[in-house]
C-alpha cells in the first residue's frame, strides 16, 4: 500500500533541508483548520530556537518551496509558523487510481492467545471480548503482511473436570468408565453439552457447601491429572463434545482457532519444564512452596513471586502458563506473543512474563499483555441475565438476533433467519470494537442493531448499498476505470479520508486495539453517505464525472469489505 503520510513527510523534509535547515521525524497531522488546508506541519517553532530566527520567517522560506510542488495546491502560513497544506486534486486522484491496498509479506511470527473457553462450562459473555479482539488483531496482522498462529488455550484439565466427572460419577454410577477393573471397550455414554452445563454449576455449588464433596472433587481431579485408566478416557469424551460446541459459538463469531491446545497440553510439559528451571537456580522454597522471586528495584507496587509448586506439590495456573510459552517456543518458535486477556489478570501476566524472562525461555521474543475491559450492561452494571445470572453467551446471540430481525426490511423473506444472525453479529462485534481495548464499556441492545449512528448494522446497510449501485451500473453495461475529476467537496472529503488507511492500520497494530479502525470506517461511511445523497451518481450525464464516481464507489466498497473482514463481520447479501 502507498503510504500517504510518508510521501507528504518526505516533501516536507526535503523543503526544509533545501531551504537550508536540519530536520528530524517530521508528522503531519490533519489540519484543525480545514479552511485553511487539508492537513498542517507544526513542527517549526523548535526549529526558530534552534536557529534564533523567526518561526514565520522558517516557515515561509519552507512554504516557498513547497509551493513549486504540483503535489499541493496551496500552501500557507498560520499563526506561529503552522504551515497549512491543501493537496491538488490531480495528486488526490493520482494516488486514489494507483494504490493497490497491499503490503508486502514480513518475516516475523506472532502467536495469539485469545478466546480462554473452558471445557464442560458455558461460553458466557465474559469471553466475548477476547474473542472478538484476538480474531481481529490476528486478521489484522495477518492484512499487514505477519504470520500467525492463534490458540485458545482451553481450561481443560484443572479441578472443574474433577468436579464434573465425580458429579457424573453420582448420577450414573453403572458407567464402567468407574469401574476400576473394567478391562474392556468403553460404552458409548450419552453425553452432551446440556448435560455438562447442568452438571459443573450443581457440582460447584455443592463443593462451596459440602466440604466432604470438596474432598472427593480434589481427589478425582488427582485421579484425573494421574491419567487413571476409566477416568482419563471419559475426560477425552467430555472433551470432545465441549469443544464441539465451544467451536460451534466461535463459528457463529466469525472466531477461528489454528489450535485447540488447553492446560492438560502444558500440564504434561510441567516436570520437564521443573527440572530445566532446577538448574537455573532461580527457583526459592518459601514456607514448603516452591517459587520464582520476580519483583524489580524499580516497582512502584509489590510484585509478589510467581508460585510454582504449592506446598502440597500441586501445580497452578501460572505453572502451566510457563509450561505452555515452553511449549510454544519449543513448537513455534515465534517472534511475539500476544495475550488478549481481561486486564484484571495484568499481575499474573506480570509475574509470568518475567518468570519466563528470569528463565531465559524467550531471550528473542516479545510478551505482550494486551488486557481489555469490561462489557457491562446499559445501566453500566456488570451484564446479566433477567434473574441476575452471568449471561450465556449463546444466549446473547440469541437476543441480539431477536432484536435485528426487528430492523430487517420487512420484504425481505429469503435467507430472513441468516441475514438476522450476520447483523447480529455485526452489532455485537462492532459494539464490542468501538471503545479502546483497555476501556469497559456499556451493552445496550436497541442502541447497538440500529441502522442509524455508530453501529455495525449500519455499516453494513451502507456497504450493501455501495454494491447494489455498483451491480446496477453492471446490469447498465456502465463501465468505470479509474477516478477522471473530482465533482465537489464532498467526493473530495471521501478521498481526503481514504489517504487515512495506512495511517489507522498502523496505529492499530501498534495500540493492538480496533477501536481506530471502527472510527474510521463510520467516517468513511458517513462521509460517502453524504457525497451519495448530495449526488446522482447513476443519472450524471457528464460521463467522466460518473465514471469517476463509481470508481470512488468501488474504492469505498472495497476498503469497506476488506475492513469489515479484519473484524471479523460478514457483508449479508441484503437488508
Amino acid at each position: 500500500m502507498k503510504k500517504f503520510y510518508k510521501l507528504m513527510e518526505d516533501k516536507i523534509k526535503r523543503a526544509i533541508l533545501e531551504a537550508g535547515y536540519k530536520t528530524g521525524e517530521v508528522v503531519i497531522t490533519v489540519s484543525n483548520r480545514p479552511d485553511l488546508g487539508d492537513y498542517q506541519y507544526n513542527g517549526i517553532m523548535p526549529m526558530a530556537k534552534e536557529y534564533h530566527k523567526s518561526p514565520v520567517d522558517i516557515a515561509n522560506d519552507v512554504v516557498s518551496i513547497l509551493k513549486q510542488e504540483d503535489f499541493f495546491k496551496d500552501v500557507n502560513v498560520a499563526g506561529p509558523g503552522f504551515i497549512n497544506l491543501r493537496i491538488s486534486d490531480e495528486a488526490l486522484i493520482d494516488f486514489a487510481n494507483n494504490d493497490d491496498y497491499t503490503y508486502p509479506k514480513k518475516d516475523k511470527l506472532i502467536f495469539f492467545d485469545y478466546g480462554g473457553a473452558n471445557v464442560a462450562k458455558s461460553l458466557h459473555v465474559g469471553h466475548l471480548r477476547s474473542a472478538n479482539i484476538g480474531e481481529a488483531l490476528k486478521r489484522l496482522c495477518n492484512y499487514l503482511g505477519y504470520q500467525t498462529i492463534s490458540d485458545t488455550h482451553l481450561g481443560d484439565f484443572g479441578r472443574p473436570l474433577g468436579l464434573v466427572i465425580l458429579e457424573l460419577s453420582k448420577r450414573f454410577p453403572e458407567w464402567n468408565y468407574f469401574n476400576k477393573d473394567y478391562d474392556g471397550e468403553y460404552e458409548d455414554v450419552p453425553i452432551t453439552n446440556e448435560l455438562l452445563e447442568n452438571v459443573y454449576p450443581y457440582a460447584s455449588s455443592k463443593a462451596k457447601e459440602d466440604e466432604t464433596y470438596l474432598k472427593e472433587a480434589q481427589e478425582m481431579t488427582k485421579r484425573l491429572q494421574n491419567h487413571e485408566k476409566g477416568i482419563y478416557d471419559l475426560w477425552l469424551k467430555i472433551t470432545d463434545v465441549s469443544k464441539q460446541s465451544i467451536k460451534n459459538i466461535y463459528d457463529r463469531l466469525n472466531t477461528t482457532f489454528d489450535l485447540y491446545k488447553g492446560e492438560s497440553d502444558a500440564e504434561d510439559a510441567v516436570p520437564e519444564l521443573l527440572s530445566y528451571l532446577d538448574k537455573l537456580n532461580i527457583i526459592v522454597e518459601s514456607e514448603g512452596a516452591k517459587v520464582i522471586p520476580v519483583s524489580l528495584p524499580t516497582d512502584k507496587l509489590e510484585i509478589p513471586p510467581m508460585l510454582l509448586i504449592k506446598s502440597d506439590g500441586g501445580i497452578l495456573y501460572s505453572t502451566t502458563e510457563l509450561a505452555t510459552i515452553y511449549l510454544r517456543m519449543k513448537e513455534y518458535h515465534p517472534d511475539e506473543i500476544w495475550y488478549i486477556v481481561d486486564k484484571r489478570q495484568a499481575l499474573h501476566f506480570t509475574q509470568v512474563f518475567r518468570a519466563s524472562e528470569k528463565a531465559k525461555l524467550t531471550p528473542n521474543t516479545k510478551l505482550v499483555f494486551a488486557g481489555f475491559g469490561t462489557m457491562n450492561g446499559k445501566d453500566g452494571k456488570p451484564f446479566k441475565t433477567r434473574d441476575g445470572g452471568v449471561m450465556r453467551l449463546l444466549d446473547l446471540l440469541t437476543e441480539v438476533k431477536a432484536e435485528s430481525l426487528n430492523h430487517l426490511n420487512e420484504n425481505i423473506t429469503e435467507y430472513r433467519d441468516e441475514i438476522s444472525e450476520d447483523v447480529a453479529i455485526s452489532a455485537i462485534k462492532y459494539a464490542d470494537m468501538i471503545p479502546a481495548r483497555d476501556t469497559d464499556y456499556n451493552f445496550d441492545i436497541e442502541k447497538f442493531c440500529d441502522l442509524e449512528g455508530k453501529t455495525g448494522p449500519y455499516i453494513l446497510y451502507s456497504t450493501i448499498r455501495m454494491r447494489s449501485l455498483l451491480n446496477k451500473a453492471k446490469e447498465n453495461n456502465i463501465s468505470y476505470h479509474k477516478i477522471n475529476k473530482i465533482g465537489s467537496n464532498y467526493d473530495r472529503e471521501v478521498l481526503l479520508i481514504l489517504n487515512d488507511l495506512d495511517l489507522i492500520l498502523n496505529r492499530s497494530f501498534e495500540a493492538k486495539s480496533l477501536n481506530d479502525i471502527t472510527d474510521y470506517l463510520y467516517r468513511l461511511t458517513t462521509s460517502y453517505n453524504r457525497f451519495y445523497s448530495f449526488n446522482h451518481i447513476l443519472t450524471e450525464t457528464d460521463e467522466l464525472l460518473r465514471e469517476s464516481w463509481l470508481y470512488l464507489t468501488s474504492i469505498v466498497y472495497q476498503i469497506n469489505m476488506l475492513l469489515l473482514d479484519i473484524l471479523a463481520i460478514k457483508v449479508p447479501i441484503k437488508m
